[in-house]
């Protein structure tokens, strides 16, 4: 049987050949493709030695509601205040208080260290939760040297269903206090059929010194 082969050679990746399959790279609506949903801007917020950032669902210009079936919120440069930090987040449902939903989720991190003298790929049980209610980790230890950071994403499945419980989903990369590049998988759900309609984030010690954590909606 025949293989079919892809020349790369021969992909046009021009602007006007992304904009024939959907991708308008200078809009706020990121379309993903021929077919697919488009990235909707709803709200960024920057950190300045913050304690928490928090997205509330009619509060100042923000959406997180039914108008979208999924919700991914993106990290930039998120610094911590503190050597060691983690980077967290919780949710209330409508009309609590407290960002103390009970979660059940998994954890599992690879790194690699600067000096080339350790990797590692491993379920991390200190980071994961069981019907929990504190803050659900996103990173490990992150170091605050002047030059270190984290970023990444965090999706959010249907926060207003009424019937199931909501399924969430991370992907974290940071500089390490080791130091080391430690990319990080979270994944599990808030286990409540409540509507979810408030997310906070912070770090586990201290402010969030610098970062931006931008919400999108998935069309």
């Amino acid at each position: 049987m025949a293989i079919s082969k892809l020349n790369f050679n021969s992909l046009n990746v021009t602007p006007a050949a992304n904009e024939a399959i959907g991708f308008d790279s200078g809009a706020d609506d990121l379309e993903t493709g021929s077919g697919g949903g488009s990235m909707v801007f709803i709200k960024k917020l920057t950190a300045s030695s913050s304690g928490t950032l928090t997205f509330h669902n009619g509060t100042d210009s923000v959406v997180l509601d039914n108008t979208y079936k999924e919700y991914v919120f993106v990290f930039n440069n998120m610094h911590p205040a503190t050597d060691g930090a983690f980077f967290t987040f919780q949710a209330n449902a409508a009309d609590a208080s407290g960002f103390n939903e009970t979660i059940t989720s998994t954890n599992f991190r690879a790194f690699h260290k600067e000096d080339d003298s350790e990797t590692e790929l491993g379920y991390v049980a200190g980071s994961d939760q069981a019907q929990g209610t504190a803050f659900q980790r996103l990173t490990q230890e992150i170091d605050n040297d002047n030059d270190s950071c984290s970023g990444g994403t965090l999706h959010l499945f249907n926060p207003s269903s009424t019937t199931f419980v909501k399924h969430f989903l991370s992907k974290t990369n940071s500089m390490h206090t080791d130091p080391q590049s430690v990319q990080v998988h979270s994944a599990g759900y808030i286990n409540t059929t409540a509507a979810i309609d408030e997310i906070q984030f912070k770090m586990s010690s201290g402010n969030i010194d610098a970062g931006t954590i931008t919400l999108y909606g998935i069309n």
